[in-house]
């Protein structure tokens, strides 16, 4: 009954407008705009497509002050016009030629440089570090993993991702847009290239250890490199030490004759009779292979436990005349004597002291 009497009193207020300046019943947007919004949506999903878009036919946009944004997000120093260059492909300048040619211009000049140049010492500069860098880091590792594992860093696929997660695309002068995963690679050497002609080779180096070699952070290092035959690979390889048997026995399995069957097979060598790896599987086929991949684990010091250390500097690598051994003549009595992690690290920290 209160409240029945609360409502009267507040409807009695309303006709005297005795409270317009208590509450605004006017509606903020008008009833057509949301039947109008769901049309235009309707319409533009009939529509093919937007193209992308390059930022440079926007009004804000200013090139200059998108490179100078650039080498400070990278902490880096850089000349203009080396910058600039480093992102000028061939194909831009060729165009804007025809272009020039194309409204009467005989001999056009374009007052550009590509970044041809660049992109060759940055390749090379790149490959070189990548194999020093995983040479020093898996001495024990065949050369044959070493060049698996270089080759999934300077491949295509691998360099464009890094070029494009750190802003080049925007950046780059080229004839095609959206910008192919060749040419985003391109840029990325030349960059390193530009950085060897500002700050040197140290400098360089210190960016490709962050933006390229740290691609290994999260990868297992033989789901890159994978051995055909892991079973005949390890008997080749003890072979080399002397061992010229391994025996597999399973030491362990349940849910026998069930789809969750799980096998544990050990290998051991003879007559040391000293297990060197462990698998499982749901079969003993699976599980002597898992078992033998383990076991190479072991060999080359590449479990899936170890930490790549990516704090390494370029003094602190081996040359670049050194290699490591081929798996035909992998032994380890002719491993690489080099110094390991810790032995780096506490000779940092001695210096530093």
């Amino acid at each position: 009954m209160f409240s029945l009497k609360v409502s009267n009193t507040f409807f009695n207020l309303l006709k005297n407008n005795q409270c317009n300046n208590i509450i605004d019943f006017k509606q903020p947007f008008h009833r057509w705009l949301a039947p109008t919004l769901k049309e235009l949506k309707r319409r533009k999903n009939k529509l093919d497509p937007e193209k992308p878009v390059h930022r440079k036919h926007f009004l804000e946009w200013n090139y200059d002050t998108e490179l100078y944004a650039f080498s400070k997000r990278l902490g880096e120093r850089f000349d203009n016009n080396l910058l600039q260059s480093v992102f000028t492909e061939r194909s831009y300048i060729i165009n804007e030629e025809e272009k020039q040619k194309e409204v009467g211009i005989e001999k056009p000049l374009i007052d550009l440089i590509d970044n041809r140049e660049l992109a060759e010492k940055g390749s090379s500069f790149i490959d070189d570090f990548v194999k020093r860098y995983l040479r020093t880091v898996f001495p024990k590792l065949p050369e044959e993993g070493i060049l698996e594992i270089h080759r999934f860093l300077t491949n295509i696929d691998t360099l464009s991702n890094v070029s494009f997660h750190i802003g080049t695309s925007e950046l780059i002068l080229c004839s095609d847009f959206p910008v192919e995963k060749s040419t985003l690679a391109n840029v990325l050497k030349a960059l390193v290239g530009a950085i060897i002609e500002s700050s040197g080779e140290n400098q360089a180096a210190l960016f490709v250890r962050d933006f390229i070699l740290t691609q290994l952070a999260d990868k297992d290092i033989h789901t890159i490199w994978k051995p055909e035959d892991p079973i005949k690979l390890l008997k080749d390889i003890l072979s080399n030490d002397g061992i010229d048997k391994i025996e597999p026995r399973l030491i362990g399995l349940a849910g026998k004759n069930t789809i969750l069957a799980c096998f544990r097979v050990g290998l051991f060598t003879l007559p040391v009779k000293k297990m060197i790896g462990l698998g499982f599987g749901e079969t003993v086929d699976i599980a002597l292979k898992m078992a033998a991949q383990d076991s190479l684990r072991h060999l080359f010091n590449t479990l899936e436990t170890t930490l790549i250390p990516f704090n390494l500097e370029l003094n602190q690598l081996c040359s670049s005349t050194e290699s490591n051994l081929f798996i035909n003549e992998w032994s380890q009595k002719k491993l690489p004597v080099r110094p390991t992690y810790y032995k780096l690290h506490q000779l940092k920290i001695t210096n530093i002291n």
